[in-house]
């Protein structure tokens, strides 16, 4: 059976925060991984405007959690924390996507978040008191909402998962591929990329 991975978008995202775990995905499928990957939105729109300008085209909109189509995994970008609005600031504050993310776990689907993403999964509720790992630009914000963040770059507790700052996204991903398709897949990908993956993966599950 397919998964099926969604790589969740809002205006203000990081585009590496993004794009990097979609690549390895993409890459991975080529690989022989049995995956599919699309970028989606929270409602119905045609593109997004990230933190840096980049202008992204979606593949849909994210499913409900209990339809055919919705993800098997889940993926929530950071991006805007720091600079106080926009981003994951103005959706922590919002509120609107944090319960979007919370009803996919319900369901059972896996979560992962890239950099400053954390806080969305923390104001979801699925971090608990940690472990989890955030863009250092957050990391006192995060132990201040009571979750313990520990020196690793990827930290795997089963079905939600959490990585550092921005380029840790690919390392996210490549274990992930590595946990759900096998080594080999994930060494390809590795080597398509020309990435050399680096950093603990602290599994706490």
């Amino acid at each position: 059976m397919t998964t099926r991975i969604d790589v969740l978008l809002y205006d203000g995202f990081d585009e590496l925060d993004a794009v990097g775990p979609f690549e390895v995905f993409q890459n991975a499928a080529r690989a022989g991984a049995d995956c599919a990957v699309s970028l989606v939105t929270a409602e119905p729109r045609e593109r997004v405007t990230a933190s840096h300008g980049l202008d992204v085209g979606v593949d849909g909109t994210l499913a409900d959690p209990d339809a055919a189509d919705a993800p098997d995994l889940l993926v929530v970008p950071g991006g805007g924390w720091s600079a106080g609005e926009g981003g994951v600031r103005r959706e922590y504050d919002a509120g609107d996507l944090p319960p979007r993310i919370a009803a996919h776990h319900d369901a059972g689907a896996t979560v992962a978040s890239v950099c400053t993403g954390a806080m969305l999964l923390e104001r979801a509720g699925l971090l608990g008191d940690g472990p989890a790992i955030t863009h250092q630009s957050a990391v006192e914000d995060l132990r201040a909402a009571g979750v313990e963040v520990p020196d690793a770059r990827v930290v795997d507790t089963g079905s939600v998962l959490t990585a550092g700052g921005v380029t840790s996204g690919i390392d996210l991903a490549l274990y992930l591929v590595e946990r759900e398709f096998g080594a080999d897949v994930a060494a390809d990908v590795a080597t398509t990329l020309e990435y050399e993956r680096r950093g603990d993966v602290l599994v706490d599950r």
